[in-house]
């Protein structure tokens, strides 16, 4: 049982599939939710459609059915050239389901938003700030950094907040570029698609808030709810400049038992092995628990040696913090960690809890890195997923990081993270 959403321009489109029948639903604004107990909808032969057995529809806004619906207040005629969401049921029971997965604009700006109703969990998303989740709610309170609740803020001065994906390289990238197959590609800082400050480092990749994300994919079923985006890197010039390894990145938002899945995948388009250096920066505060009275828990054997710059050197030395870790000031926490200790399954769980409230972080295999960053000043801290430490490419070429991925041509990689938070109410 799947039900989708989507924004169609004008005229209607009639759909079948796998024999169901599909009705048409326009709303003038927003849904804000879905219906519910329906039992049988059926589309008539004249192009429009009967409800039937319509037990309640519950709290939606401007609601229009274009057919013949004798339990629905209003009917109205929606104008012909006014953009209207089309919900698809597959079957229509599917309505009367916990998650829901919604196109709608928060501040101006347009988002995907997930929900999970009986969790309470709900994920908002900004396909045009770098797909980024930055709204991760647990009753209402929201478990992820945002310096403002307006997105339309975040849109016109992009900053580091939520969870911001950070490609091809995450963090600092020295020497104003980057080796591979034994050749150094020089970073082009006029092109505007790499920051590179006097010290010639690169940081945090080209992508943290790029509008060119598209959305592929929006449904809900039973079980979960999720919305997939691609970003086709090898069909922009002033990125290829900078990064010469045609490529795609696939990212999936799901929600599911009121735990978020990242899913991530890299396809290598090139001719040539592309160096994996990608990771994100995801935000994490705990509502109501002040950052003194919080500790972390960093699953680690060995801690990354950085330069005074904070670029990794190739050199390790292994984790020294107390476990749990208190993060009562004046302690910062600003490195890279490997060696990570893992499940059987090969996942490995960090932990940032307080006053009964926790925020779990579980890396599948492939997060072989993190990077973890809690300010003294500031009440987040950073879990920071890594397919490489920091400069790993450069320190690759050196012969001090042997556990550099890198990714065939015409390979894919694939990855999870998931984040699950517990206590809060």
């Amino acid at each position: 049982m799947v039900v989708k959403l989507g924004v169609i321009g004008g005229g209607r489109q009639n759909l079948l599939e796998g024999g169901q029948s599909v009705v048409e639903i326009h709303v003038v604004e927003e849904i804000e939710r879905l219906c519910f107990g329906v039992r049988r909808l059926t589309s008539g032969n004249s192009g429009q459609n009967q409800c039937e057995n319509l037990d309640e529809f519950h709290e939606v806004s401007d609601f229009h059915c274009t057919g013949i619906c004798n339990t629905l207040l209003e009917s109205t005629q929606i104008e012909k050239d006014m953009k209207h969401f089309l919900v698809l049921a597959l079957p229509i029971m599917a309505l009367a389901q916990n998650y829901t997965a919604q196109k709608t604009t928060d501040h101006g700006v347009d988002i995907i938003r997930l929900t999970d109703t009986a969790a309470g969990v709900e994920i908002a998303i900004a396909p045009s700030i770098g797909n980024r989740a930055y709204e991760m709610k647990v009753h209402g309170k929201n478990i992820l950094y945002m310096p403002s609740p307006d997105v339309g803020e975040l849109k016109k001065r992009p900053g580091l907040s939520g969870i911001p994906f950070l490609a091809p390289w995450a963090n600092r990238m020295a020497d104003g570029g980057f080796w591979a197959n034994g050749k150094k590609y020089n970073f082009n800082g006029t092109l505007g698609s790499v920051r590179l400050p006097p010290t010639n480092i690169a940081i945090h990749g080209m992508l943290t808030s790029s509008d060119a994300w598209q959305v592929t994919e929006v449904a809900a079923d039973a079980n979960s709810a999720h919305v997939t985006s691609r970003f086709e890197f090898w069909k922009y010039p002033d990125l290829m400049a900078n990064w010469p390894f045609a490529h795609e990145y696939e990212m999936t938002y799901k929600l599911s038992g009121g735990q978020l899945e990242v899913i991530t995948t890299v396809l290598n388009k090139s001719t040539q092995p592309m160096p994996l250096a990608i990771g994100y920066h995801p935000y994490y505060v705990l509502p109501d628990v002040p950052r003194d009275e919080a500790t972390a828990h960093i699953p680690a054997k060995t801690a990354v040696i950085t330069d005074d710059k904070l670029v990794a050197t190739g050199e390790m030395k292994p984790n020294d913090l107390p476990d749990p870790t208190p993060l009562r000031a004046p302690r910062t926490i600003d490195n890279g960690y490997t060696d990570l200790i893992r499940d059987t399954n090969g996942k490995s769980t960090f932990t940032f809890e307080g006053k009964g409230r926790k925020i779990e972080v579980v890396y599948g295999p492939k997060w072989i890195v993190a990077v973890v960053y809690s300010p003294a000043n500031q009440q987040y801290i950073c879990f920071e997923p890594m397919a490489a430490i920091t400069n790993g490419p450069n320190v690759a070429h050196d012969g001090k990081y042997p556990a550099q991925q890198v990714l065939a041509p015409g390979a894919a990689w694939k990855e999870s993270f998931w984040v699950k938070a517990t206590g809060i109410q």
